[in-house]
C-alpha cells in the first residue's frame, strides 16, 4: 500500500485495551482515565479478521500495544489468533513487563516474535514515583522471563525529557549494556500541542518514512498518532477504513486533541 507521498504502508499497530496497571505519570492523572465501555472494545475476531485484510493488502509488521496489553482477558488467544496469519514477518508486543513472569513463555508458544520493555528509570524510588505502582524489580524478572522465553531482541523503551545523557536514561543505559538489551530513546511528547521528535535508535516520529497505522481497542484507525484523523471499521468495513486511512495519511503530524497514549498505545 502506497499513500500519497509514496511511503509503502507495511506496519500495523493495535491497541486491545486502554486499560493499564500502571499510573504512569506522563501518561494519566493519577485516578486514571475515563475507560472505554467494554461494549466498545473489539472482540479477537474482529482484530483477525482486520489483521488478516491488512496483512493481504501489504502489512507485514504487527505490534500489540494496550494501555497495556496483558491485562486483556485471555490475551494470549488474540497472540494464537494473529501468529496463525500468513504473511506477518515481525510480530511484536509493547507492555511494562510486570506480566511476562507469567506470559512470557505462553506468548512465544502462541507465535509471539519479540518484546519491547518500558523502563524509564532504574531508581527503585524514582520508578514508584512516575508509574505510582510499580516495582521496578517486576521489571527485571520480566525482562529475564522473555530472555528465557527467546522473545529477542528485547527492546527497551526509555521516556527521556530532553537528552540520554540524563541521569535516569544514563542508569537504563548502563542497564541495557550490561544484560545486552536494545534501548530506544523516546523523549516525551505532547499530543495536544504536537511535539514530538525521532525516536532515538528507531524510526518513530520520523515522518518522511512513517509507513504506521494505529487501530484503538474500540476500532478507530488512525493514520497518524499526531492527528485527529479516524475511521471507524464497524461503520465503514475494514477494507474502507484502511484505503482511507493511508489514502489520506498527512505527509506530517500536527497534533491531537481527541485521544491520549493510553488509548492509542503510542
Amino acid at each position: 500500500m502506497l499513500d500519497r507521498y509514496n511511503r509503502t504502508i507495511t506496519y500495523l499497530r493495535i491497541s486491545v485495551t486502554d486499560r493499564c496497571n500502571f499510573r504512569c505519570t506522563y501518561c494519566m492523572p493519577a485516578e486514571g482515565i475515563k475507560l472505554m465501555p467494554n461494549s466498545e472494545i473489539l472482540s479477537f475476531e474482529e482484530i483477525t479478521e482486520f489483521t488478516k485484510l491488512a496483512v493481504s493488502m501489504g502489512v507485514r509488521k504487527v505490534r500489540i500495544t494496550g494501555g497495556e496489553p496483558l491485562v486483556r482477558k485471555d490475551i494470549i488467544e488474540l497472540i494464537k489468533m494473529i501468529g496463525a496469519i500468513p504473511g506477518i514477518t515481525d510480530f511484536a508486543l509493547t507492555t511494562n513487563g510486570v506480566y511476562l513472569t507469567k506470559y512470557a513463555q505462553q506468548l512465544a508458544d502462541a507465535g509471539l516474535n519479540r518484546v519491547n520493555i518500558s523502563m524509564d528509570t532504574t531508581n527503585p524510588e524514582k520508578f514508584k514515583q512516575l508509574s505510582r505502582v510499580g516495582n521496578i524489580e517486576d521489571v527485571y524478572k520480566g525482562v529475564e522471563s522473555a530472555k528465557k522465553a527467546g522473545l529477542l531482541p528485547i527492546k527497551i523503551n526509555c521516556v527521556i525529557k530532553k537528552s540520554e545523557q540524563e541521569e535516569d536514561a544514563q542508569q537504563v543505559t548502563k542497564y541495557c549494556q550490561d544484560n545486552d538489551l536494545n534501548i530506544r530513546y523516546i523523549r516525551q511528547m505532547d499530543l495536544s500541542k504536537g511535539t514530538f521528535w525521532k525516536v532515538k535508535g528507531g524510526d518513530g516520529g520520523a515522518c518522511g518514512i512513517c509507513n504506521r497505522l494505529r487501530l484503538t481497542a474500540n476500532g478507530l484507525l488512525r493514520p497518524c498518532l499526531f492527528s485527529d484523523l479516524e475511521y471507524d471499521i464497524r461503520k465503514l468495513g475494514n477494507k474502507r477504513a484502511i484505503m482511507l486511512a493511508v489514502g489520506n495519511k498527512p505527509e506530517y503530524g500536527t497534533v491531537n486533541k481527541v485521544s491520549g497514549f493510553s488509548n492509542i498505545g503510542g
